[in-house]
């Protein structure tokens, strides 16, 4: 047995209960992690990913962001995550929970929550951006791989004013996610990953990616960044990323491209995934 994991739920300062979970090494942790998922997505679909950090002595703690996953009751609160305000105010008051921490802390999330990631390490409180030592992000949402036009945005954006909980089926399809067959034919049996967005919630997400555009990350002694991204993803480009990562003025940042890997790093074939997790654990050990 390689760790324990448990479970539980976090109540947001509006009431809103969040499903939580947790995986942790028998022994004392060398370094915790705070984990946030993409779009459509929730944190036991991770587990792989966690239990490999987990033997490795690093704890993680994730939870089932707003509109997500187990942390949606009912259909009508299907994407619903609110502003951007708001999502980085859940990520807030999940972290209060963990802090003062004993260990290392690193915020890292894929996709979605990787735009998050670096959206908090810029705009985030600094009573506890400073108390995070580093911000890691797997295949972040900077820009699509195929953008929507200005237009469609436009009107998006004129819409969320009129109906911001109005929902939207944006289907991920799982051809793009990764390149493991057996894996991504799983996705449509999963109920929690429902496809669904609000206007409010998808214009915040654009609106964050565009942000990240000119990286706006505040430089500390202790800070490291560290980018995740294969040249395979049809769903966030790469080159945005590598874009990103040119014009980030942050000492310790370090970027790891893999060739014609897909968006999920975590579920490739295993050459990719093995590199990608021991990339991920020398960013938090080192």
């Amino acid at each position: 047995m390689v760790g324990v994991t448990s479970e539980g739920w976090h109540s947001t300062a509006d009431g809103v209960k969040l499903f939580t979970k947790s995986w942790k090494p028998i022994n004392p942790a060398s370094a915790s992690v705070v984990f946030l998922h993409g779009f459509s997505d929730h944190c036991t679909r991770f587990t792989d990913l966690f239990q490999n950090l987990v033997a490795h002595g690093i704890e993680v703690h994730a939870f089932d962001q707003r509109g997500w996953g187990h942390s949606v009751t009912q259909i009508s609160e299907r994407g619903k995550t609110g502003p951007t305000s708001q999502v980085l105010a859940d990520i807030t008051g999940f972290l209060e929970t963990l802090l003062p921490s004993p260990t290392p802390l690193f915020l890292m999330g894929h996709s979605m929550g990787g735009q998050e990631v670096l959206t908090y390490a810029a705009q985030g409180p600094e009573h506890i951006t400073r108390q995070i030592r580093g911000f890691l992000a797997e295949a972040p949402h900077i820009r699509l791989y195929n953008e929507p036009s200005w237009l469609t945005v436009l009107a998006g954006r004129v819409a969320s004013k009129v109906m911001p909980g109005w929902q939207i089926v944006s289907r991920l399809d799982p051809k793009y996610m990764c390149r493991d067959e057996t894996t991504r034919s799983l996705w449509p049996a999963d109920d929690l990953c429902h496809d669904t967005g609000t206007l409010e919630g998808i214009v915040g997400m654009l609106d964050r990616a565009k942000e990240l555009q000119t990286p706006k990350i505040q430089d500390r002694e202790d800070l490291r960044i560290a980018l995740f991204h294969g040249t395979g993803d049809m769903c966030c480009d790469y080159k945005a990323t590598e874009s990103y990562f040119q014009d980030l003025m942050v000492k310790d940042k370090r970027k790891f491209i893999y060739t014609g890997a897909y968006h999920c790093l975590h579920l490739e074939p295993e050459e990719d995934k093995t590199r990608f997790i021991r990339d991920v654990v020398g960013c938090i050990l080192d």
